[in-house]
């Protein structure tokens, strides 16, 4: 009986030998609610040059120079032009629009004058310029130009035709004839005023135009 139990004890060590503890505890599982990394921004992003919205306001003044002629000899109303902007567009000591930008316009009024009476006038506006890719629309004021009238012009043409035509009748055929002949003379100045009376106007290339905006414009 003693030597049964002694059998077993000596198999119980062995067992107990064999068998090798666990000297690592489990890894700790993460927490279900870790904060996630955030997600990087794109390549080349930068969030400084994000500029805000302004606000061209009202009767900022628009210079700008024309980069074609223009005149009411060859160009009716409705047709388009081009010009560069003379001067910065300055809001706040910040320059919205910058020296050099291109505008784009129309003429709004184009006529001749009459051949004895009324003046030339050429009207053009300005309707968008391009700003960084983008087309902006723009309502500003007209700018014109009128030729002198034709008063002064007409008075030599006529009084120096009658002049003209009274000495000639004086030495045709004494003061009777220099009656006929200022007549004469007469008609003849004003037939020459109104076939050489009408007049044009316009403005040269690289001429300087000062317009106004009628209403703001958001950049």
């Amino acid at each position: 009986m003693l030597t049964k139990v002694m059998v077993f004890g000596a198999l119980a060590v062995l067992v107990g030998c064999a068998t090798k503890p666990a000297d690592q505890p489990a890894a700790a599982a993460a927490p279900a609610d870790a904060e996630k990394p955030s997600a990087a921004p794109p390549a080349g992003f930068d969030n400084t040059r994000i500029a805000p919205e302004v606000t061209i306001p009202a009767g900022t003044t628009v210079r700008v120079r024309l980069n074609q002629a223009l005149d009411t000899k060859h160009d009716r109303a409705g047709e388009a032009f081009t010009a560069t902007l003379a001067e910065p567009i300055v809001i706040a000591e910040q320059t919205i629009v910058p020296k050099g930008t291109e505008f784009r316009g129309h003429v709004t009024a184009s006529g001749a004058s009459g051949r004895l009476k009324g003046r030339a006038v050429l009207g053009v506006t300005l309707d968008s310029f391009d700003l960084k890719g983008k087309s902006y629309k723009i309502d500003t004021s007209a700018d014109s130009r009128a030729s002198t009238g034709h008063k002064k012009r007409n008075g030599l043409l006529i009084g120096g035709g009658a002049g003209l035509g009274a000495a000639l009748g004086a030495v045709a055929g004494g003061g009777g004839g220099a009656l006929i002949g200022a007549g004469a003379g007469a008609a003849a100045g004003t037939a020459g005023a109104a076939a050489t009376g009408k007049k044009n106007v316009g403005f040269p290339a690289e001429t300087l135009l000062t317009f106004s905006l009628r209403t703001p414009v958001r950049i």
